[in-house]
């Protein structure tokens, strides 16, 4: 798969807890210059990301993260906090403790909410496969489906795993025709990303392939 197929899918990510506006800036610049899908950082970036960019690359953020436990109210405030700000793509986090309790019906009207507050902008909906068994992952599959969210995503990266070969086949076996994934968390070399993409995947969530370009363009300078 050439590598430019690859990097235009995969949002550009830098979500630490230290992230400085230089670093920000360092990754909106490495998505332009590589052309990826977007850039992925914290909300409070958003507004002075999107005033760098403009319509150069896609802003996307996160609400509800890492943990998704907080309110639909807030997470809806989050969004469209965010989408006032410039935001092009919203990542939400599920509630796992709705699922953990069969609590289906709250998830889905959650995600709606979320839905209704994206209107045309992209929502992707993680829903922490590593937290969850194969039974709810494919009951979640099911309910992203249903929302109407345009992806079902994997993980934060901030649990105890990330993104497997097995939950990407598992996505694709039990999503509709209108869900696609994007996997995310550990995601760390060029052939990883091709497995990923191969299995369904149409993007990823990662800092590290960029980086790994890089390199390799210094390597061969």
């Amino acid at each position: 798969m050439e590598k430019q197929k690859i990097l235009s899918m995969v949002d550009h990510t830098l979500l630490a807890q230290t992230a400085t506006w230089a670093e920000i800036k360092q990754i909106c610049d490495d998505a332009m210059h590589y052309k990826t899908a977007s850039v992925c950082i914290p909300a409070s970036y958003v507004k002075q990301a999107k005033e760098y960019v403009g319509e150069r690359m896609a802003v996307c953020t996160v609400i509800g993260f890492p943990n998704g436990y907080t309110t639909t109210a807030a997470k809806v405030f989050e969004a469209k906090d965010a989408l006032a700000n410039g935001a092009d793509e919203i990542d939400m986090v599920i509630n796992l403790g709705w699922v953990k309790d069969g609590l289906y019906d709250r998830v889905l009207a959650e995600i709606r909410a979320l839905r209704e507050a994206c209107g045309s902008h992209i929502l992707k909906v993680i829903i922490e496969t590593c937290l969850l068994t194969e039974e709810e992952k494919i009951r979640m599959c099911e309910v992203v489906t249903e929302s109407g969210a345009d992806f079902i995503k994997t993980s934060t990266g901030f649990s105890t795993a990330g993104a497997t070969l097995a939950d990407v086949e598992l996505f694709r076996k039990h999503i509709g025709a209108n869900v696609r994934i994007k996997a995310a968390g550990g995601i760390s070399s060029l052939e990883d990303a091709e497995k990923f993409v191969e299995l369904g995947a149409s993007r990823l969530g990662t800092s590290r392939i960029v980086k790994i370009v890089k390199q390799e363009e210094a390597q061969n300078r």
